[in-house]
Formats: structure tokens, sequence, C-alpha cells
């Protein structure tokens, strides 16, 4: 008898893909991992994000206590290999001018640094107002989202990965020839 072991990401993407129609009960399907993590950076604290197998839903996964560059990069080094990530996107605060500011700088070394310790490209993304988005939207919920300094770093960087999958998305369906008889 096989013993297989599920994340419970992977249990949740099966469940998702399986009610949306892309999985028929009773098959099996091999997809090549494409497993994003995204990162908000913080001086104290880096929120955490992973998407499921297929890049298509992010969901949020705590928080990094910053401890040091080189402690920091060693520890999502590790959270990459264990979790099999494949992507890796880092939000870079942007001024509302849409200039970088010092902690965009940082941002960008920091991914620079990551991406060395990983072997894996880490690509970007404009991070304005993720934050706020992820206050107004643990306030709708009914917590109280300025105690929650943890879980508000991990849902912005889930907003960070989500726009990043929707990108990917589109840029593929861009490239993607249009459907038809080709006549």
């Amino acid at each position: 008898m096989a013993i297989f072991w599920f994340s419970l990401l992977d249990l949740v993407s099966f469940v998702f893909r399986f009610r949306l129609g892309l999985v028929a009960a009773g098959t099996a399907t091999v997809v090549r991992p494409r497993k994003t993590l995204a990162l908000d950076m913080g001086s104290k604290r880096i929120g955490l994000a992973i998407s499921d197998d297929e890049g298509t839903f992010a969901f949020p996964s705590g928080k990094l206590d910053r401890k040091g560059r080189k402690v920091d990069l060693e520890a999502l080094a590790t959270l990459v290999r264990e979790r099999e990530v494949r992507r890796i996107v880092v939000g870079i605060p942007l001024h509302m001018s849409g200039r970088p500011g010092k902690g965009a700088e940082a941002a960008h070394a920091f991914a620079k640094d990551l991406s060395k310790a990983t072997g894996i490209v880490v690509d970007t993304l404009d991070e304005r107002l993720t934050t706020v988005e992820a206050e107004r939207a643990l306030t709708a919920t009914g917590h109280r989202a300025k105690k929650q300094r943890d879980v508000i770093d991990s849902v912005a960087a889930s907003i960070i990965l989500s726009t990043y999958l929707a990108m990917q998305r589109n840029a593929a369906e861009r490239d993607q020839p249009p459907e038809g008889n080709g006549s």
C-alpha cells in the first residue's frame, strides 16, 4: 500500500481544481510545479505568501522575523527548498509618484541576494498600497488590523502574489495563439 503525503496547499488546490472542473474524478494529472513565493519586505518582518503548485491561488503563509540579512536569506533559502518553490517575487515599495525610495533600493538589493542564495530568478513587483489593502480586508472581516501586524504582512504578501500570478496568466494568454480552426 502506497502512502502519499500532501501539503494542505496541495489538497486545497486539488479541491478548487476539482470543483472548477479542471480535474475529473478518478484522474491524475502531472503538473509542472510552478509554486511561487511572495515577500512583503519590512524592517522588522517579512510577510510570506505561497501559491499552490499550479501557480493559481495565493495563500498567506505567515511571517519571518528579521534577524539580519544572512540569517534571513538562509531561512528563505531553506523555505524555498522545503516547499519546492520555483519562482519568487519581492514587493518593491515605491512612492506614490512611482519613484523608488530607500525601501525600494533595499528590496531590490535583497531580491538580488535572494536570487544568489536560492539559484532562482527573483522577480519584483510594485507593492504600493498592499498593506493598506490588507488592513482594509482584515477590517472588513471583523479583525482589528492594527493589532495584527503579523497577519497584515502575510496578507499583503498574498496580495502581491495574487497580482503577480494574474499578470503571469495574462502574459501567457497573450502569448497563446487564438483558438479556432486555423482557416
